[in-house]
């Protein structure tokens, strides 16, 4: 009995914040391209790696750059074969895309680091791409349906065919004539590149399912998306340009390149000669850094479609919510690189140009993502700045697992760049991206496929004992259990032979299906109690199953908790490393501050030394002028009083000869009216008279008395100013004291009984007014 309604599929559950994992970063090293060269990297462990700054650069820049170390989840050096690093980079990815989770492989570096070399290979050291396609086809080689029961429904989905329909698509698909396609040269074989003891599948694959492949192959160039495997028409007159495509959002909100062409592939061979179709439209160039430099990003998609089988375990189930839709991309970035290097022009420069700022897009996609999950804010992340980050934003934000691998090239000259490229590797080591929940198991007992291989096979073991064809049917087997009919052919009117026969045959023929329809009853009781049973068990095994699913993520919690303890340890032992560092600059200060303290206080006990003698110096410099100013005070005051002095008698020594010149016209006068001689007593000196040395005469007064008389030089002064006291008398100064001046009149002649020896003898003595 087989059911009607398909069985509810539950929503899948939305992952919470505890189910994340760190984005693995991986990184390769390729081998030097000469022997001479100088070396920048040194492969520490298996997961460090440590850069050495080139002697040129330290002698440039006074040993600025130091020894840095660089942890990853795995470091493969040199000698590592494309086999060990798919074993640890994609093969976890291939084995999520069968189980139906998604997954996001792209690798980076600098221009000339080995990235298509990793994702494509040469022929006898194959690539992650036909590694990962090998794998596939192994593992779901028995499964897969036939050609056009699965069909993209150009939005992003699939649709089931049933058998019919699909059988007309394919005979349409070999009745029509294939476009002529662009003369190329001779495509590289799968076989060269992988050797069959290479090959692996993986395990725990569903085989109550039916599966089919789907790839396409786009390039992103000057920010423009192109499909790589489009037919088009050769016009060697006019050729026509390739159409950009466009970014679009399905109803689960995942990105799709809309129009793209996703080609159906039975087998590895098919698939990798669909790649290196593609391969021969991608855009590489010539440059001063690398021969075949890839101008543009690749992304090789794998699309694998999964359906359960139905309750017979025959054909797909015709229920397109059914459909399981899971994809790995391959992305092969294109390397950063400096126009000042690869001295790019023109259209060069321009691609240049726009691939730098392609992965500047990312850098700062991934800067803010983790800046949003290590300090708890919301910022948005500008997905859309760039084409390579708007098509893979659904994997930063819970669609899938994102791995990257990180090329570098060991030669000293690319040291800059690949000092850029670690900073970003080691960035990216700390964003964390939401784990992909695992998809719901259709309600189907399991081994259904098994039970109609078994049952076929049991049906054809039958018919080969019974003689009958190999592909006959259920009624040839019903027809051949029957007796054989007697002849029929009735000899006359008196035959009773003929018919007694044939209805004795017709009578076991009908025992016989009596026999079989008891025995179809009994069966179909049977059939009922074996589905009966056949729910209980799975009932049982969904039980089971469930168990086992807990406990895988128990597992998984586990072991994403000893990845993390790995990665925190890592993350301790390169910090103790950086404090280390930290200390000893620490220390190396804190000594130079110590010096630097010593040779201060030094030199501010010097200056207070120094400040103190210049007191004392200032001291006794003052001492100095203070009594140097005092002495020249009093021998200028005694100079000044000197000269006075001398002036003074000057002066009266004029007014004395004015007297006696004034006296003498007096003199001269009285005689002419009465001559008269003067008394003697007039002609008398008012003091003592005695000889000198040099035969003169000196006199010495005895009779003082105070005069006084103007001073000239106040005179003078009193002349150039108006101003006066405030009682109206002159100023002080104005007037001076003649001391000592004589109170009787002496009348003088020419030749005078003094003599030219006359002296005073005795100065007038200075009386205040």
């Amino acid at each position: 009995i087989r059911s009607s309604k398909t069985p509810r599929r539950l929503p899948p559950k939305k992952a919470s914040n505890s189910q994340k994992d760190p984005v693995g970063v991986y990184c390769r090293v390729r081998p030097l391209g000469a022997e001479d060269e100088e070396c920048c990297i040194e492969v520490i462990s298996n997961t460090t790696i440590q850069l050495h700054a080139p002697d040129g650069l330290k002698a440039n820049r006074n040993g600025e750059f130091k020894e840095t170390q660089y942890s990853f989840k795995k470091v493969f050096g040199i000698k590592t074969t494309q086999g060990e690093l798919f074993e640890d980079v994609a093969k976890p990815l291939v084995e999520d895309i069968i189980h139906c989770k998604n997954g996001l492989l792209f690798t980076y570096g600098v221009t000339g680091s080995g990235k298509t070399h990793t994702m494509t290979g040469s022929p006898g050291q194959g690539g992650l791409l036909p590694r990962s396609l090998d794998m596939i086809f192994n593992s779901i080689g028995p499964y897969q349906a036939k050609r056009y029961v699965f069909k993209p429904d150009d939005k992003n989905g699939m649709e089931v065919q049933n058998q019919v329909d699909a059988l007309l698509d394919r005979q349409k698909r070999d009745s029509q004539t294939t476009v002529p396609k662009t003369p190329t040269t001779r495509l590289i074989q799968f076989a060269d590149m992988i050797s069959p003891e290479e090959a692996c599948k993986a395990d725990g694959v569903d085989e109550d399912s039916s599966y089919s492949v789907f790839v396409s192959y786009i390039e992103i160039y000057n920010n423009y998306i192109y499909d790589l495997l489009e037919e088009t028409p050769i016009d060697p007159i006019k050729p026509k340009p390739p159409q950009s495509k466009i970014l679009r959002e399905d109803q689960n909100h995942n990105m799709y390149v809309a129009g793209c062409t996703e080609v159906e592939v039975k087998s590895t061979e098919e698939a990798f000669e669909v790649f290196w179709r593609g391969q021969k439209k991608r855009r590489i160039a010539n440059t001063q850094l690398n021969r075949e430099s890839s101008r543009s990003h690749s992304v090789f998609i794998i699309k694998l479609a999964q359906a359960p089988l139905d309750a017979d375990g025959d054909n797909v189930l015709q229920d397109k919510n059914q459909v399981n839709v899971s994809q790995l991309c391959l992305v092969d970035l294109a390397g950063s690189e400096r126009t000042s290097r690869t001295r790019a022009e023109g259209s060069r420069l321009r691609e240049a140009g726009n691939i730098n700022q392609s992965l500047m897009t990312l850098r700062t996609c991934i800067e803010v993502l983790r800046e949003n999950q290590m300090c708890g804010t919301n910022k948005m992340v500008p997905y859309r700045d760039s084409k390579v980050t708007h098509l893979f934003k659904n994997y930063f934000d819970g669609e899938g697992k994102v791995r990257m691998v990180v090329c570098v090239n060991p030669k000293a000259d690319d040291y800059e760049e690949t000092l850029l490229v670690m900073r970003f590797a080691e960035m990216t080591q700390e964003v964390e991206v939401a784990r992909p929940v695992d998809r719901p198991i259709c309600g189907f007992a399991a081994g259904r496929r098994q039970r109609n291989q078994a049952f076929k096979e049991e049906l054809t073991r039958r018919l080969e004992e019974r003689g009958g064809p190999l592909d006959g049917g259920v009624c040839v087997c019903l027809l051949q259990s029957f007796p054989p009919l007697p002849p029929c052919e009735i000899s006359g009117p008196n035959d009773d032979v003929t018919l007694p026969r044939l209805i004795e045959a017709l009578e076991k023929r009908h025992k016989i299906r009596q026999m079989m329809i008891e025995e179809y009853n009994k069966t179909g009781k049977i059939i009922t109690l074996f589905r009966a049973q056949d729910s209980n068990l799975l009932s049982k095994e969904n039980f089971i199953q469930e168990q086992r699913g807990k406990l895988g993520e128990k597992d998984k919690m586990l072991q994403n908790q000893k990845n993390e303890i790995d990665r925190l340890e890592k993350k301790s032992k390169m910090l103790e490393y950086k404090i280390d560092i930290l200390q000893k600059t620490t220390n190396i200060y804190e000594e130079d501050k110590r010096s630097l303290q010593h040779e201060l206080e030094s030199r501010e006990q010097r200056l207070q030394r120094e400040m103190s003698e210049k007191r004392r110096m200032e001291a006794r410099m003052q001492g100095i002028v203070t009594d140097s100013k005092l002495k020249w005070e009093k021998e200028c005051e005694r100079r000044v009083n000197a000269k006075q002095l001398e002036m003074q008698n000057k002066l009266w020594v004029k007014d004395e000869k004015l007297k006696q010149l004034k006296a003498i016209v007096t003199e001269g006068k009285t005689e002419n009216r009465q001559p008269q001689r003067p008394s003697r007593e007039k002609d008398k000196v008012p003091g003592e008279v005695f000889k000198t040395r040099g035969g003169g005469q000196a006199v010495q007064f005895t009779d003082i008395e105070t005069l006084k008389q103007e001073n000239p030089v106040a005179a003078s002064r009193k002349r150039r100013s108006s101003e006066t006291g405030p009682d109206g008398e002159p100023k002080e100064g104005d007037w001076t004291d003649v001391e000592t001046r004589c109170s009787v009149a002496v009348e003088m002649r020419a030749g005078s009984n003094l003599g030219p020896g006359y002296q005073h003898h005795g100065y007038p003595k200075r009386r205040k007014p």
